[in-house]
């Protein structure tokens, strides 16, 4: 039987519930389904968070990453065949809104101590071809440092970041345009706003932000049918609208995201000083708030004896992700590249629960279950 569950979303929205309820029933009698002000007022919110000018509604994050990209096509700053360096370790949306524009993923090994991409590995892999970065905040954890920045002016490279799972992180070293929150410090960012992200909607919904006015109305007008004003279409668009319900309820949620955040940390501060079993490699210990703690990820050399072990004890656990996506049926392509550090994380990581669903005393006796493994 379970007795430290993984994640329970009824759990985690019970807390809001009056709160989202008022707002769902706000949409319903405004009588405006499409658009309207609590995607404005999410937008608004989105903007100051992040410290940023601009912000999009759109229907996920993978349609937030694709768009940032199809704009970039219609402004003439990228075309068919152009690269883009992607970390060989990530979500499978990260690769798929690169080829999905007919773009190419150039995949690049990350840093095994942090996750995520490897800076000091990029510029060996960028050719004339090279139109930009695409670093992810994975598992949480801030992806940014001067060496990306040094890069993006050196090559004149758009730097897009995928926010999926780091709202609210700032990084030790400020960004492009002055900011130093995930998802303003390049040239665009992408979030989702998933039912199991740290801000979850209680469906799809995603959004861009952005410094470059440009680009924000080419990507408002992409989502809406590539319209910029009622039946005149600038581009062959898409319809990657934000649901105004969806928009709502992360009104509600938006404004616990420091709590949410800190609830996290708590539980990973833990972790961090209680696990001590030297077959259980921890995460690199965070500074600051450039860990929001999406997913709290160890690396075990038997994951399967591991979970089973974890199971048998009442801990559910998770894989975030089993198959990096070059080793993916609809990646042949990519396939041969040799690319072993991804391939080491994805054959090791096991995500153990973070949630509000694990209470502090959940996490120290999930430590101590996990100090008397032996591999």
């Amino acid at each position: 039987m379970t007795k430290y569950p993984f994640l329970d979303l009824a759990t985690i929205n019970a807390q809001y519930a009056d709160e989202i309820k008022a707002a769902v029933n706000r949409v319903i009698d405004s009588g405006r389904y499409i658009g309207g002000e609590e995607v404005s007022n999410l937008e608004n919110n989105l903007s100051s968070l992040c410290n940023a000018p601009y912000a999009i509604g759109v229907s996920n994050g993978l349609d937030a990453l694709r768009l940032i990209f199809r704009a970039y096509i219609e402004l003439g700053f990228m075309k068919l065949g152009d690269e883009i360096i992607v970390p060989s370790n990530t979500y499978i949306a990260s690769i798929l809104a690169i080829s999905d524009n007919g773009l190419v993923p150039r995949l690049v090994e990350p840093d095994i101590a942090t996750y995520n991409l490897d800076s000091n590995l990029i510029e060996e892999a960028i050719t004339p071809l090279t139109k930009g970065i695409l670093t992810v905040h994975l598992y949480g954890r801030v992806a940014w440092d001067m060496k990306l920045v040094e890069l993006a002016h050196k090559y004149n490279l758009k730097i897009v970041e995928d926010n999926a799972q780091a709202i609210g992180a700032t990084a030790l070293c400020d960004g492009l345009y002055g900011s130093n929150v995930t998802g303003a410090l390049g040239d665009a960012g992408a979030f989702s706003f998933y039912p199991t992200k740290n801000i979850g909607a209680l469906g799809d919904a995603g959004a861009v932000v952005t410094h470059d006015k440009e680009l924000a109305e080419a990507i408002r007008a992409l989502r809406n049918y590539g319209s910029d004003y009622q039946y005149h279409n600038l581009y062959a668009g898409l319809n990657c609208r934000l649901d105004p319900i969806q928009a709502a309820i992360l009104n509600v949620k938006l404004p616990h995201l420091t709590e949410e955040t800190q609830y996290r940390q708590e539980i990973a501060d833990i972790y961090e000083h209680e696990i001590s079993n030297n077959a259980v490699i921890k995460p690199l210990k965070r500074e600051a708030n450039e860990q929001v703690w999406h997913q709290y990820i160890v690396r075990v050399a038997n994951r399967d004896k591991f979970r089973k072990y974890l199971s048998n004890n009442g801990i559910e656990t998770a894989i975030h992700y089993p198959t990096p996506p070059h080793k993916q049926p609809c990646y042949k392509q990519f396939a041969h590249l040799h690319l072993p550090i991804a391939e080491k994380i994805a054959n090791e990581v096991v995500s153990l629960p973070i949630t509000r669903c694990t209470t502090p005393v959940d996490a120290h006796e999930i430590a101590q279950i996990i100090n008397q493994y032996i591999p």
